[in-house]
């Protein structure tokens, strides 16, 4: 049986003490002594707190908002703040049975898994909650499935001249096509691989070379390992792979993680890893590689792990040498595991007797932070810690075959970090500042993608690689195209009916370079849009909608991008304000949506969905850019987002106009163009004017009050009458437009006449 919205949270809700008390005790505690509860209860001012318990998940997140700035902020990353405050009023609104909507329910529980991971919760009650977001994301996705064929039929088919549409040339893998998106997050999880869970996307080596696209980066990182692990000592023995957030560090490291996999053959990979394996002069090392996988935000400071043996596990250093070596690997460090306190020698010990090896860390600054200012956690100090850490970059450099990558946040300059909710407050900033110190002086510098090569990275992991015939007909459309800018050159920008503009339409088929351009250029400079991560988590949702409904462009391009369709349009107002929501439904894309009424009212235009595309253009490249300098796109990027060979450009205009003069919300400025949240003044003016021609009696009595001080006038006007007796006491339709400046009614009829 299907579970309601409202029993989702509930559960959910049930969950939260289990992962919030072990913080709330210990920092609560450390602050305000063993008395805390007593006196929290005592000096609560808001709700009944009478029977209130550390089981209350209502008084542990009000407890955490009424010392925040002083307890929880310095241990916390600051969106922390507002999930601890969304939750709370979540909670009160299931104690009074107010309804969840499908939005409602699916945020609760995102929100939720965001604070258990933030807080240090266990894994096992993380992957909880997100199984039901999950189970819930699902049930959205096949109802707005049903919802959405029953409308396919107001989107009309659009196709360019002699061109074929993308779908009759490349397939999209079978997970995106059928919107499978529960198992293709593309948020990939190391410490999940690691414990085979997940898609076979992500588990399985060969499927996740097939869809990887081997970067310059990458490919260096790859042979680097390879020559490391086999026992070349010239090669690297720490790699820090720091980018910004989204940047592609978890991808590289499971790269590394299936390279070294037991059971795979290079033949069995793709022809360009074998190719990269082929060209070291070692190969892959010939005996087994131990492989140990630590992701900070999977492992407690707090919270012992114990194993199936019953071995208690509980520093980093512990888990390390447990994933080495099983039992007999953790004896080596024991005692310095379970005192807390750096391995030093041991730790020598240890990974020399199981090299070669590769040492992967994830996270490592959100796990780091939970030790600042903080004592007698079973992980230890703060300050051993990264003792340890120091240690760890001295013993795999001395240790022939043994390598470590870690994963740390990037910084402006290596002290101050970019993504301050990555990194996770002033304890987040004063770990990364110590890690930056330790590692650096180790570790071999690494090159994340280039922006082109971004574009190859979505389309691998979105399309089926090309046959030759495809490969043909992509040539085609791009010649096509560029002989379409070519033949209009003064409705396009600058530059796109050339060669490089040709291959670069070649290379990103089958979405079109200026849907690149608009991602990549407005949309990652929002706050946790996460590049190529972002890109591909919006572009899976556009495909499948695409696909389901038959889209015929020869191209996906901006306006193509389905913004009525639910999954699509959530993701991208997430990164946006609520305000745009009801504008996407009123003046870019809704059923009864502005453009979509132009279009159903000029044939001419709707044939083609002229006015529909282009407000979904415009959308996608002035929603992110509302607080930027410059605001939306000029006219000439309108048309290279949504014309294709087999538009006019005589329509183009007429749709553009019309849009401009009924819609809401959009602005123009010259040749520039954009939706803002604020409604338009002509809008309000053309809106009141309306109003005011469907009430004429109140113009009349306007036009009496402003004219009768007139009525006092001496001279050349003193045998005018306002509003004499004689005159119709309400003036006919006519008259009230010749006082708005519209053109003068009729003569009066005669009675003769």
């Amino acid at each position: 049986m299907a579970l309601s919205n409202r029993d989702r949270i509930g559960r959910m809700i049930e969950l939260l003490p289990q992962g919030l008390l072990p913080l709330v005790e210990r920092e609560m505690t450390r602050r305000q002594g063993e008395r805390w509860f007593d006196d929290a209860v005592a000096t609560a001012r808001e709700g009944d707190f009478s029977l209130a318990s550390k089981q209350d998940p209502q008084f542990l997140l009000q407890t955490m908002l009424r010392n925040w700035a002083s307890y929880f902020r310095h241990v916390l990353p600051p969106a922390a703040r507002n999930y601890v405050g969304e939750l709370n009023d979540t909670r009160n609104k299931w104690a009074h049975n107010e309804p969840f909507n499908s939005d409602d329910a699916g945020r609760a529980l995102d929100t939720a898994e965001r604070l258990l991971t933030a807080v240090g919760a266990h894994k096992d009650l993380i992957e909880q909650v997100r199984r039901s977001r999950l189970e819930h994301q699902r049930a959205v996705i096949e109802a707005e499935t049903k919802r959405a064929a029953r409308e396919a039929a107001a989107a009309p088919a659009v196709a360019a001249d002699g061109l074929k549409p993308w779908r009759s040339v490349l397939t999209p893998h079978e997970d995106v096509a059928r919107g499978d998106f529960n198992a293709s997050e593309f948020a990939a999880n190391l410490a999940q691989v690691a414990q085979g869970e997940g898609a076979p996307e992500y588990t399985d080596p060969v499927e996740f070379f097939q869809r990887t696209y081997l970067t310059d980066g990458l490919r260096e990182l790859l042979a680097k390992s390879i020559r490391r692990i086999s026992g070349d000592d010239n090669a690297p023995p720490t790699f820090n792979l720091q980018t910004n957030f989204g940047g592609g560090k978890t991808h590289s490291m499971l790269a590394l993680y299936h390279l070294f996999a037991p059971d795979v053959q290079p033949q069995q990979l793709p022809q360009e890893m074998h190719e990269l394996i082929a060209g070291t002069d070692s190969g892959l090392p010939k005996e087994p590689v131990r492989r140990v996988v630590l992701v900070g935000t999977h492992i407690s400071p707090g919270q012992p792990d114990v194993k199936a043996d019953g071995t208690r596990v509980c520093t980093l250093w512990g888990e390390l040498a447990w994933q080495l070596g099983g039992r007999i690997g953790y004896d080596i460090v024991a005692e310095a595991d379970r005192s807390g306190t750096n391995p030093g020698a041991a730790l020598h010990d240890l990974v020399a007797a199981y090299a070669p090896c590769l040492i992967l860390i994830d996270e490592w600054v959100a796990y780091a932070r939970q030790l600042f200012d903080a004592e007698g956690l079973p992980g230890g100090s703060f300050e051993t810690h990264f003792t340890f850490a120091q240690t760890l970059t001295e013993v795999v450099e001395a240790v022939s075959g043994a390598q470590l990558i870690v994963s740390i946040p990037a910084s402006d300059d290596g002290t101050v970090a970019a993504d301050e909710n990555e990194v996770g407050g002033p304890a987040g900033q004063q770990a990364l500042d110590r890690l930056q110190r330790v590692i650096h002086r180790k570790a071999e510098p690494w090159r994340p993608a280039k922006a082109d090569e971004s574009f190859e990275i979505v389309r691998r992991r979105l399309f089926e690689s090309p046959s030759g015939g495809a490969q043909a007909e992509i040539n085609k459309v791009a010649r096509l195209f560029t002989q379409f800018y070519a033949g209009q050159k003064r409705d396009f920008p600058s530059g796109v009916d050339g060669t490089e503009y040709e291959n670069r339409l070649k290379s990103t088929y089958p979405i079109h370079p200026e849907l690149f351009a608009r991602l990549y250029e407005d949309w990652s400079t929002l706050e946790r849009f996460q590049r190529t991560r972002g890109v591909l988590r919006l572009m899976s949702a556009v495909i499948h909608a695409l696909w389901r409904d038959g889209n015929q462009s020869a191209m996906i391009m901006p306006g193509d991008i389905p913004l009525n369709d639910q999954r699509v349009a959530g993701e991208l107002t997430h990164y946006l304000e609520d305000r745009w929501k009801p504008i996407l439904d009123t003046d870019v894309d809704g059923v009864n949506s502005t453009p979509l009424q132009i279009d159903q009212e000029k044939t001419f235009l709707g044939e083609r969905a002229m006015t529909r595309r282009i407000a979904r253009t415009l959308f996608m490249g002035s929603a992110a850019t509302l607080k930027a300098a410059t605001k939306g796109l000029d006219e000439p990027h309108v048309r290279l987002g949504m014309a294709m060979p087999g538009d006019s450009m005589g329509n183009f205009r007429t749709a553009l106009n019309t849009l401009a003069d009924r819609s809401t919300y959009l602005y123009s400025e010259g040749e520039r163009y954009w939706y803002d949240t604020q409604a338009s003044v002509s809008r309000i003016a053309k809106d009141e004017a309306d109003r005011l021609v469907e009430r004429p009696e109140d113009v009349w009595a306007e036009l009496v009050r402003r004219l009768a001080p007139t009525q006092r006038r001496t001279g050349d006007f003193s045998g005018v009458h306002v509003a004499s007796q004689h005159t119709a006491d309400i003036p006919d339709t006519d008259e009230v437009r010749l006082v708005g400046g519209g053109p003068p009614p009729p003569p009066p009829k005669t009675q003769e006449e």
